[in-house]
Formats: structure tokens, C-alpha cells, sequence
């Protein structure tokens, strides 16, 4: 008797309060979806954790040594993908950014490149912008692969000090160690000797990533990795 009462319950709050994709705005029976299965199925996978010197990993050939990277997915202008990210960064949308990281987890869980990783740490905000923000995206991400790898997050293990300013005008040695100066690991002994994945939303450029990778691989012992939700490509 109990449990009918609970589905009419449930049935009629959702009644009220439907459960909508996060794409389409379709309603979704099951509460733990975020995204419909027409929205998932037309969601532009890259692969790129199935195979070695992808485009992701050759982002940062010459810069530091990156030993796997992947970007769930390709980010294009005006697409679905775009909308998610935007949704995860300026809309709060905490429950999709966990979603879409235990996505990310799924597609590297068993990939031998990826196999090693014994420590997450998501790309830090400047305390200033976490603040008004209210949340760390790339948090939230981690925090969904964690729950799938069950592997720990290190909030601590990078600090950003600072926003990384104009860059116009500078040459990209400049800009390059203009964004060195925006990071620092404040113990480095937390972290020494740890296969790290560093999590980000989108990989643009790739600078930001590099600048993080490059002030970890200077710790005895660490060798990093890249995972990102989307990645845009030229």
C-alpha cells in the first residue's frame, strides 16, 4: 500500500515539477537523467581517450609532456554541446556538470592510458570568481569521474592568484608566462609522485592546461593527464 501511495506521490509532484532535458527541454521520467536519449544519441563523441596522439594530445607537443589528454566531445558554435557548457558554467547547472563528468569517467574507465591515474585535480578558479559563481565547474566534473574511477580530487593541489588580464599585443611568450605567473601548487610534497588527471570544462588553446601541467610536471615525480568535456577544434 505504501509504495503505491510513493509512485502517486512521485507521480504527481512530477506532475507539477516535470523533469526536463537539459538539451530539448523534453520531459524525462527518470530523475537522475539529465539529457534525453535523442539529445544523447546526437551528442558529437570524439573518442579521442581510445588512441594515442589524438588532436587533443598534439595541442601540447613542444610544450610540456602531456602523457594522455581527450575532450569527451567536439565543441562548435551554436550547438548543443555549447549550450550544455554554458548551462554548467553560468546557469548553475550543478546536476549536469556531475552528469557529464561520470560521462567522462565511463569513456576512460577502462583505458589502459588512463588507467593509472591516482589523483583528479580540477583547473582552479580565482577565489574572487568561484565566489560569484558559487561553484567550480570543473569541480563538479571531477567529482563526477571520481564517482565512477574512484579516484580522489585534490581541490588544493593548484591555486589560481590571480585573472590573467589583456593579453593583446603580447607575443605568445609572453602570454605564456604571463599565465605561468596565474598558478602555483602550495604543497608540492601533497602531490610528488602522482599520475595526476587535470580536469577542465572546454580545451580552447590549450594555454591554461599547459600552464598547470607545466608547474606539476615540475614536482619529483608527477606525470599528468588531460580530460576535458569538450574541446574545440580550428
Amino acid at each position: 500500500m505504501l509504495s503505491h501511495i510513493t509512485r502517486y506521490a512521485e507521480a504527481l509532484l512530477h506532475l507539477f515539477y516535470p523533469h526536463l532535458c537539459k538539451g530539448c527541454a523534453v520531459d524525462i521520467p527518470q530523475q537522475e537523467q539529465q539529457l534525453c536519449a535523442a539529445c544523447l544519441s546526437s551528442l558529437p563523441f570524439t573518442r579521442f581517450e581510445k588512441n594515442a596522439d589524438n588532436p587533443a594530445e598534439k595541442m601540447f607537443f613542444g610544450r610540456t609532456n602531456i602523457f594522455a589528454a581527450m575532450g569527451l566531445l567536439y565543441f562548435t558554435k551554436d550547438s548543443l554541446v555549447q549550450s550544455l557548457v554554458h548551462q554548467i558554467k553560468y546557469e548553475g547547472a550543478k546536476d549536469l556538470a556531475i552528469f557529464m563528468g561520470k560521462m567522462m569517467g565511463r569513456a576512460i574507465l577502462n583505458e589502459a592510458r588512463f588507467g593509472a591515474v591516482d589523483l583528479l585535480v580540477p583547473l582552479p578558479l580565482t577565489r574572487g570568481r568561484e565566489k560569484q559563481r558559487g561553484y567550480n565547474q570543473s569541480t563538479l566534473l571531477a567529482e563526477g569521474i571520481s564517482s565512477v574511477l574512484q579516484v580522489p580530487v585534490k581541490t588544493t593541489a593548484l591555486q589560481r592568484i590571480s585573472s590573467q588580464g589583456t593579453q593583446t599585443h603580447k607575443s605568445r611568450e609572453e602570454r605564456w608566462l604571463q599565465m605561468q605567473r596565474q598558478f602555483v601548487c602550495p604543497v608540492p610534497d601533497s602531490v610528488a609522485g602522482r599520475h595526476i588527471l587535470l580536469i577542465d570544462d572546454v580545451i580552447t588553446t590549450g594555454a591554461t592546461l599547459d600552464a598547470c601541467a607545466s608547474i606539476l610536471n615540475a614536482i619529483p615525480g608527477v606525470k599528468t593527464s588531460i580530460a576535458t568535456l569538450a574541446i574545440a577544434m580550428k
